[in-house]
């Protein structure tokens, strides 16, 4: 379909026609083409419109999810070296990630501040004795790791400063590779032919070959030559010889052992008679006791009746007569403890009054 163009008044045609002049105020109306090409662009800006707020919405969403909008703890780690550490690398606690680096700076005196933010709520796992480590190891990236060895320590407070300890494997390698040449230096010098290693096994071979030899054997074998192997064995022939002396001097003791504990200890030995002995006279002895209980009694009727002689002096020789009694049993019993007595003197005096 076409669309009629209006004439325009400065035409000559129109004016040299006799048609009337069109009206000059009608609107203007634009063509489809132009109409389609405006929605077209309308859709293209809804349609970008829409991937703007989707990318902005899937970035919001990654922020989150990283914790961007989290409430977290400021923690600074200082080291000599920040070789391997970048920011948003994790810090980890039993494997899990518990912070994240947010910023590496150089301080004054060359020391490398590491600031890590830390959740609130993983914030509990650090204490005022944990330990923070930097390992990089010969494949991978660096593991920037915490360690808690009590758990009921103190809490870390916010902004609190610690030292990072480092191992680096790589920067053990050459050192590794000088001991190990080392080693294997010494290893040379062992195994060499002039070595102390060598003689040794000589000498070992040697002893060996004499151990194994028919001439003294082992004897010969320590002593290094016969004769000293052969001094050897006669010094442990005269060292059997006196230990077979030694036990029968042994026998013999034992048996004057015994005949004596029979003499001295046996049913009729030496110490029964001794028992019997003292038995008798713990026996004269009671005996002499009563006496003198007696005489005591005749001492006191002797005070009480001193008008009486007659009756004292008959009292005093029969008081008499019983101490002598008294006095030769105690003189025949020990005339027999002499007799039994081996170690007693062979005279033995006893005096009466």
């Amino acid at each position: 379909m076409t669309v009629p163009t209006p004439a325009t008044p400065n035409r000559p045609e129109q004016a040299n026609s006799g048609l009337p002049e069109q009206p000059t105020n009608l609107p203007d109306v634009p063509p489809e083409g132009t109409l389609a090409s405006h929605r077209l662009e309308f859709r293209a800006a809804l349609l970008l419109l829409a991937m703007v707020l989707l990318l902005g919405g899937a970035v919001l969403y990654l922020m989150w999810v990283r914790g961007a909008f989290e409430a977290t703890q400021r923690l600074i780690l200082t080291t000599d070296d920040s070789e391997g550490v970048s920011v948003g690398m994790d810090m980890t606690f039993s494997g899990f990630p518990i912070g994240r680096v947010s910023r590496i700076e150089l301080g004054d005196a060359g020391v490398v501040r590491i600031l890590v933010d830390v959740p609130l709520k993983d914030a509990h796992r650090l204490r005022q004795s944990s330990v923070f480590t930097l390992e990089k190891g010969i494949v991978g990236a660096a593991r920037l790791r915490a360690f808690t060895g009590v758990p009921d320590d103190a809490p870390l407070p916010t902004n609190a400063e610690r030292t990072v300890l480092r191992g680096d494997v790589s920067a053990e390698i050459p050192k590794m590779v000088a001991d190990a040449r080392d080693v294997l230096q010494n290893l040379n010098r062992l195994t060499a032919a002039e070595s102390s290693l060598a003689g040794t096994m000589a000498e070992l071979r040697s002893f060996t070959a004499r151990l194994n030899s028919e001439k003294g054997g082992l004897l010969a074998a320590i002593t290094g030559n016969d004769a000293d192997a052969k001094q050897v064995g006669e010094l442990l022939g005269r060292t059997n010889q006196l230990l077979k002396n030694l036990d029968s001097v042994a026998v013999r003791v034992d048996g004057v052992v015994k005949k004596a504990d029979q003499q001295v200890l046996g049913q009729d030995g030496l110490l029964t008679d001794a028992q019997a002995a003292v038995k008798q006279l713990n026996t004269l002895l009671q005996d002499a006791r009563q006496t003198v209980v007696k005489v005591d009694a005749v001492l006191t009727d002797v005070q009480a009746v001193a008008g009486n002689a007659r009756e004292a002096t008959g009292n005093l020789g029969d008081l008499r007569a019983d101490v002598e009694r008294s006095l030769l049993k105690i003189d025949s019993l020990i005339t027999e403890i002499n007799r039994k007595w081996p170690f007693a003197p062979k005279e033995k005096e006893v005096k009466l009054p």
